[in-house]
């Protein structure tokens, strides 16, 4: 029997990348999974339909906290219940301090940070009158070891770490999980474009000498969301090849 059959998931971000590859391991376990993004994620829901897994897309703004209460709402009044979130919705706005615009700061915040707390107060009201819920927020290895060029997504991503901390203590006893994941280097189309020898240098810095992908990262979250993470909770899961320990 699927470890997931009857739970229903919600998953940020499943447009593409390492959230798409978390609703397609998550929908394979059984769950139901609401794929949203701020764009259109039917590609997503397309592709866990043609591997027999069950899914819906919905598209809206994590920053909008009313689009955010409306679509929580109708996920609950449809489905009777919410049994896992994935916070994974992020973005990049690279550059150094000295040269950042403020905008270029407050809208990876808002996002990447922000985003996952307007997301888990309603899902988390549910999950504390389910007496039951796993909460997964997508950190990064950044948020962990700092990064030059990244003050924003190193402050949002440790941000979410601190969230992920206090969150579980609030709701362990109402038996709600909630962890992170950091992922280190993962490979995507930026990282294509990478010289030999930046792609060489790179390498040299990992444990693992490959760069990680989005199914490293799904895996993770599939634990932590499975039966085996019914006892893991405020932990964060550094899945980043030894770049960072």
């Amino acid at each position: 029997m699927s470890e997931l059959a009857g739970q229903v998931a919600v998953v940020t971000g499943a447009g593409r990348g390492i959230g798409r590859a978390v609703a397609k391991r998550i929908a394979r376990e059984g769950a139901l999974v609401v794929c949203t993004d701020v764009m259109d994620p039917s590609e997503t829901v397309e592709i866990i339909s043609k591997d027999g897994g069950a899914a819906e897309g919905m598209v809206f703004d994590v920053t909008s906290a009313e689009a955010v209460d409306d679509a929580v709402k109708s996920i609950h009044e449809r489905h009777g219940r919410i049994d896992i979130l994935v916070n994974n919705a992020g973005i990049t706005r690279d550059q150094l301090l000295v040269r950042m615009k403020p905008e270029e700061w407050r809208q990876v915040l808002a996002i990447n940070l922000d985003g996952a707390f307007t997301m888990t107060q309603p899902v988390a009201r549910i999950m504390m009158r389910q007496r039951s819920g796993r909460i997964v927020g997508i950190s990064s290895v950044v948020g962990l070891m700092g990064n030059a060029g990244q003050c924003n997504y190193a402050a949002s991503k440790a941000g979410l770490i601190g969230f992920t901390k206090s969150l579980a203590r609030e709701l362990g006893s109402r038996g709600v999980t909630v962890n992170a994941v950091a992922p280190g280097y993962i490979q995507t189309p930026m990282t294509d474009k990478l010289t030999d020898a930046q792609r060489e240098a790179l390498l040299r810095s990992l444990a693992i000498p490959r760069l990680g992908t989005p199914e490293d990262i799904a895996e993770a979250v599939a634990f932590l969301v499975g039966p085996g993470g019914s006892y893991i909770t405020g932990t964060v899961l550094n899945v980043s090849g030894g770049l960072y320990t």
